[in-house]
Formats: structure tokens, C-alpha cells, sequence
């Protein structure tokens, strides 16, 4: 079904304009590391394999290569043969090749074409020129499905990234293609939302889809996954058939630059009573705190919420129960937020408390403003100190990219130069929202690493996060926005 003879690809730089994955024009996600290097990989009518490895391994390439978009879209030196469903995908048309391979991407903006989610359902199955009652019949099936009710007729500028992720997987399903690839799709998921997306795999692996996806939380899709592929500096390291897969053990995993399998992992979150009473020298106040979207639906409504100073307290919840939107609200970003807060003393109404916290964004790609990694760091601190700035980049493995525009990084490596952004800022009160979304383990150990010096600093550290794995690692408290947000209470 798919066969990679031989490859090797190196991404070539381009004089077009930045792409929607927020790559620089041609640079591609893996570039800094050499790309492939004579890959040879197989993958059967309906098998299901997993793609591991850290960041910027070239995994996302793999997928460029079998969907067409390497050497069609992404510029580059390609050697070698990749043939999909008996076709050279490299000579053919995209359209062509999009009729029996479907992608969800790292990043599911890149492939929006509308601006709400019925028609992006319905998009796919349009341009192919369905019947009407065809089309209908298959968005009422993946609806179903994927209990996607709520986000029917809706913006898609309205939607959470986690939202947004399910109407991308959504859109993929219509299609029913034989092929379907998965960039990460789980990087910006709840725990539920998980669970769902799981549900739909089994089901297509069980239709006999054939499937490949690169991702690094692994716990969901250890036991459907056929084979395990893990690539390190663009090649095959090693190579995991189902035997080896149930033998293999946490601490090789570990070695291997690879997150945990277990599916309870994390299950326990510490520290998870949200209705501890806490005292005002340990804590700051979050009071009166309002947002409410043009049109006036709701998103926030939270009277009154305790977050203990100088501690690392991760914010978990639902995809949609405005988590991001807390954030936002909370570093001075929503203009038609109400609300104070109370911190160290003080009350911060939206425009101070801009001079006291710092965000780090869900999607890295709209704070990157500058040429150059360091750069980007210098433009954070209050006084440019480059010694400084160079021993951050240093403690988060950017050093080597010091000189490189920070849009010709991968995903997990353009996280990596925010937090360092973060550190340098010297802000009390640091905020980020899913700082690990597409990191290997190495690199979320790290991050945690990097938050828990935060806090020996005396730093307040609060975490939107999805990944149990870095709870566990770093964070004090957890608190569930559900029990303080009114909004989303009230809608439930």
C-alpha cells in the first residue's frame, strides 16, 4: 500500500512567504536536523502503524512524502521511490493523490478552507461533486461519531485548539479514503476527546483502513498499533513489531527518547482539590472574572478563584471550557474582559497586570516576531544581555539554532524558543498554555525541569495542560476550571 525505497530529503530554502503550519516558505518542520537519510519503510493494506521519535526526527516529512506534499508543495533534494496505492506520489497531482490519502495536520488551521464548521464538514465531499443526500448522509455519520453537536454551525475562529483538532479529524472522515495520516492529533485533546478519537481509530483500523500516525503520547494507541517506527536525526533507529511492542518496558521507552505506554499513566493527579480554603499570603485572587464572545455568548464567569504564589498550579478541563480564554483574560489580553486581580498586595486591573505576567500561546506561531532565535530572547529581557540569553537557549538545547529564524524550526523546537522567551522575560507571574504540545519526553522532562526552576526562583507558574505526564512531573496543585467557570457550569 505505501512503500518508501531508499529515501533521503533535505528541505531547500525558499523566497515565499511563511506557510499556514507557520513553517518559513520551503523550510519545513525538520530542516535543522538533515531531514531523511535512505529510509526504507513498508506499510501494508490496513496496518496500522505509529511513528515515534523526537522533535524535528523527521516524522512529519514521512507523512509530506506519502501525501504528496514533498516534492509537490515543500521544496527540497529528494532521492529514492515513494509509491502509494501503485502510484509515484512525487509525479502525481495532488488532487489525484488527495482522492484515496487523507491528512490531519500538526497544526488543523492549515487545512481549514472555510470559516464555519458545517461547511468545512461538507467541504471535502463538495469538491469531489457528491450527491447532496451522499454528503449529508456522511456528515450525520462522523457527527455522530465524534459527538460534534455542539460545534455544528459554528466559527471555526471561535473554537479551542482542541476543538478545532476534533472538526480537522472530522473532515478527514468524510472523505472515507483508504489512507489516513495523523500529524499529532492528539496534542491539543482532553482526556476525553482522547478517548473519542481513539474510538474512531479502532473503527476505521477495523474497516481496514490503512494507518499512519506520528505522535508522542502513545498511551492511547499502543495496543491498536500494528508496528512502532522510531527515527531519530531523520533515520530509522529502531523498529517495533507487536512482540517487541508487548515486551518492551517503560525505561527502554525512556532510552529511546519515547513517552510512557501505559494508558493510566498520570490517572492520579496530585493535588487536585480545588476547594482547599487557602490563605491570602499564599495565594492570589482571581475575582469577578467575565469574558463573553461577540454575540454574547458567555465563556467565562468566575466569581472567585484561589491560586497559590510561587507554585507551579496546572488548569486542566474539557476541550471549549475556555481555558485559553482564562489566560488570556488573566495576562490583560481580552479587551471585553472584566474583572481584578489580587496579587502580592496589589489589584491589577487588565491593563497593569500586561507588566506583570507573561504568556507563552498555545500556538508559538504568534509570538515570533524577529530574524533569529536569540533574537527572539533578547527582545524579552528587560536590559539585552546576550550571555544571558545564550545560557537559556543553552538549558532548553537551542544553542545550535541561536542564528536560525525561529519560523524554519519544528513545532516542538518553536515551543522550546517561547519558554526561553518566558524565562528571560523576568515577569512574576508566567503563564502557558500547553507548553508541551508536540514535545518528545526528553524535551517535556525538560520543560518541567525548567518550570520547577522557575518556582525555586519565586516565580508563580500556572499551566493549561492536557499532558498528564507533565503534571506529574512538575505541578503542585491542579484545578479544574470547570468548578470556578459559571459559564460553562450553567451551559452543562
Amino acid at each position: 500500500m505505501i512503500e518508501l525505497k531508499n529515501v533521503s530529503f533535505r528541505y531547500v530554502a525558499s523566497d515565499s512567504s511563511a506557510l499556514p503550519d507557520g513553517s518559513a516558505g520551503g523550510l519545513g518542520e525538520e530542516v535543522s536536523n538533515g531531514s531523511l537519510k535512505d529510509i526504507s519503510l513498508s506499510v501494508s493494506e490496513g496496518e496500522f502503524v505509529l511513528l515515534n521519535g523526537g522533535s524535528g526526527c523527521g516524522k512529519t516529512t514521512i507523512l509530506r512524502l506519502i501525501n504528496g506534499l514533498i516534492p509537490n508543495f515543500y521544496e527540497g533534494q529528494l532521492t529514492g521511490q515513494v509509491t502509494v496505492n501503485g502510484t509515484d506520489v512525487s509525479k502525481a497531482e495532488l488532487y489525484d493523490t488527495a482522492k484515496f490519502v487523507s491528512t490531519v495536520f500538526q497544526n488543523p488551521r492549515s487545512q481549514f478552507f472555510n470559516v464555519d464548521t458545517t461547511s468545512e464538514l461538507a467541504f471535502a465531499c463538495e469538491n469531489r461533486g457528491m450527491p447532496k443526500e451522499e454528503i449529508l448522509r456522511r456528515m450525520e455519520d462522523v457527527v455522530f461519531a465524534l459527538h460534534l453537536e455542539p460545534l455544528m454551525n459554528r466559527s471555526l475562529f471561535d473554537l479551542s485548539g482542541g476543538q478545532k483538532q476534533k472538526i480537522a479529524c472530522a473532515s478527514v472522515a468524510v472523505t472515507q479514503n483508504k489512507i489516513i495520516l495523523l500529524d499529532e492529533p492528539s496534542a491539543n485533546l482532553d482526556t476525553k476527546t482522547i478517548g473519542e478519537l481513539r474510538s474512531l481509530l479502532a473503527k476505521w483500523k477495523n474497516e481496514g483502513k490503512t494507518i499512519v500516525v506520528a505522535e508522542h503520547r502513545i498511551s492511547y494507541l499502543w495496543d491498536l498499533a500494528d508496528r512502532t517506527i522510531v527515527l531519530k536525526n531523520g533515520e530509522i533507529l529502531s523498529e517495533l513489531d507487536r512482540t517487541k511492542m508487548n515486551s518492551v518496558t517503560e525505561d527502554q521507552l525512556h532510552e529511546m527518547g519515547l513517552r510512557s505506554h501505559r494508558a493510566d499513566f498520570g490517572a492520579q493527579t496530585k493535588g487536585s482539590n480545588s476547594s482547599v480554603t487557602r490563605q491570602e499570603e499564599d495565594s492570589f485572587t482571581v475575582q469577578d472574572f467575565r469574558y463573553s464572545y461577540r454575540g454574547g455568548r458567555k465563556a467565562l464567569d468566575i466569581p472567585l478563584m484561589k491560586i497559590p504564589q510561587k507554585k507551579i498550579t496546572a488548569i486542566v478541563g474539557n476541550n471549549g471550557e475556555g481555558k485559553t480564554t482564562f489566560l488570556n483574560c488573566l495576562c490583560g489580553l481580552g479587551r471585553r474582559s472584566k474583572g481584578k486581580l489580587l496579587y502580592a498586595g496589589k489589584t491589577y486591573r487588565r491593563k497593569a497586570r500586561q507588566k506583570l505576567i507573561y504568556l507563552v500561546m498555545q500556538d508559538v506561531n504568534h509570538q515570533l516576531f524577529t530574524e533569529s532565535v536569540l533574537d527572539e530572547v533578547l527582545i524579552s529581557q528587560e536590559e539585552e544581555n546576550e550571555e544571558e540569553a545564550r545560557k537559556i537557549l543553552s538549558s532548553l538545547d537551542l544553542e545550535e539554532f541561536a542564528d536560525r529564524h525561529p519560523m524554519s524550526l519544528s513545532g516542538g523546537q518553536k515551543q522550546r524558543v517561547a519558554v526561553a522567551c518566558a524565562v528571560a522575560s523576568g515577569r512574576e507571574l508566567l503563564l502557558f498554555d500547553e507548553p508541551t504540545s508536540g514535545l518528545d519526553y526528553t524535551h517535556m522532562k525538560q520543560i518541567g525541569s525548567i518550570l520547577r526552576k522557575l518556582k525555586e526562583m519565586e516565580k508563580t507558574v500556572i499551566v493549561v495542560t492536557h499532558d498528564r505526564e507533565l503534571i506529574d512531573e512538575c505541578c503542585d496543585e491542579v484545578l479544574n476550571l470547570h468548578d470556578f467557570n459559571r459559564a460553562t457550569s450553567e451551559a452543562r
